[in-house]
């Protein structure tokens, strides 16, 4: 007998009360050796935040799958042996991976870490993921190409890997935003993973959502006075960006018989992460365009832009939570009928011209105040 279902649910759980009672611990920490957040220009809060949140996250998700797992064997599931059969290498390399990414962004949010070598380990940690066998087989259709030879299929997982762990990094700038943006991103691949019959994948999309509860609680709710604000640091961005990663190559490669409508798998694996890729993308070819290095600290992303219009933190975040739902859901509607190649234009459009009239709205806030409000 299988107990899929429960499981994820207990997964949940158990990550939500395991990453419950470690954040706090860290933040405590954190105050007493004086681990504070520095943004320079950049920082929007008034106050000491600590910013090692994140530091609970890889943990709390590998404790919670395997402890969920042993227990499943425990009352003799076979089919998650089967599953582990599948699907255990691959889960093994993304924990090599995932231990790479955390120790470097723990150092960095400690001590700081030069940017050359954070992308190195993120090289090398998307090797090891598309080691695993988890790489994308093919772009469905996505400019008309189908099948991938395996040296161009290694070569994208890497850029993709990479791709969507900077991602990740560089939208965290305000609170919920990375936090909220990942577990839209992850119920949907929990879900598609379950339906696809990959129970593991699934298992550790839920056991990441729990965690990340956890931590969106203090992060968007937490007050700084009674120190209990917490940022997710480098350490957070990085591994989460790595799971979501692996999650949507996983998604990428099922068979587009997963839903009755048959939807893309490419558009399944993209679609969700769909403002963060965006954003990164739009921001590296601003800082290009003014010679400026792209991978330096910037306050140039969508959300500096709607807080430049005058919003608050909360507004904003709900702003773009509601448009990533909006892109998910628009792409997903549209798949069955729409080729792969048109769906990502005109996501492309929308993103573009959205941002021409934020662009255009903040000129106009700039001109009633007198002065600058946005890069």
């Amino acid at each position: 007998m299988s107990y899929w279902f429960e499981s994820d649910i207990a997964v949940i759980a158990v990550a939500v009360i395991l990453s419950g009672f470690l954040i706090p611990q860290i933040v405590r920490v954190a105050y007493e050796r004086q681990l504070f957040d520095d943004n320079g220009d950049r920082k929007i809060h008034n106050g000491l935040v600590p910013r090692l949140g994140g530091l609970a996250f890889f943990p709390a998700a590998l404790f919670s799958l395997c402890f969920v797992m042993a227990l499943n064997l425990s009352v003799g599931d076979i089919t998650l042996t089967s599953d582990l059969g599948r699907h255990g290498i691959a889960l093994l390399y993304l924990a090599c991976s995932g231990i790479l990414l955390y120790v470097v962004g723990m150092a960095d949010d400690v001590v700081g870490v030069r940017y050359d070598v954070k992308f190195v380990v993120q090289i090398i940690s998307a090797l090891l993921i598309a080691g695993s066998g988890t790489v994308i087989p093919d772009l469905g259709g996505l400019f008309w190409i189908g099948h991938l030879p395996p040296i161009v299929s290694w070569v994208l997982t890497v850029f993709l890997v990479v791709f969507v762990v900077n991602a990740i990094n560089l939208i965290d700038g305000i609170d919920g935003l990375a936090t909220g943006l990942s577990i839209i991103a992850l119920v949907f691949y929990a879900v598609i993973l379950y339906l696809g019959e990959c129970y593991l994948y699934s298992m550790l999309a839920c056991a990441t959502i729990g965690t990340l509860a956890a931590f969106f609680y203090f992060n968007v709710f937490g007050k700084i006075d009674r120190r209990r604000k917490v940022f997710m640091g480098d350490t957070g961005a990085l591994t989460v960006g790595a799971i979501l990663a692996f999650l949507g190559l996983a998604v990428s490669a099922l068979p587009d018989t997963v839903t009755t409508d048959r939807i893309n798998p490419f558009v399944l694996a993209y679609s969700p992460l769909v403002i963060p890729a965006f954003d990164v993308v739009r921001v590296y070819l601003h800082r290009v365009q003014r010679h400026k290095n792209p991978f330096l600290p910037n306050n140039i992303h969508i959300h500096h832009k709607l807080l430049a219009l005058g919003y608050s933190q909360r507004v904003v975040l709900a702003i773009i939570l509601t448009c990533a739902v909006f892109f998910l859901a628009s792409n997903i509607l549209l798949a069955p009928y729409i080729q792969v190649t048109f769906i990502l234009a005109g996501d492309v459009l929308v993103y573009t011209l959205c941002n021409i009239l934020l662009t255009r709205a903040i000129k106009v806030r700039e001109d009633r105040l007198g002065h600058k409000l946005y890069d």
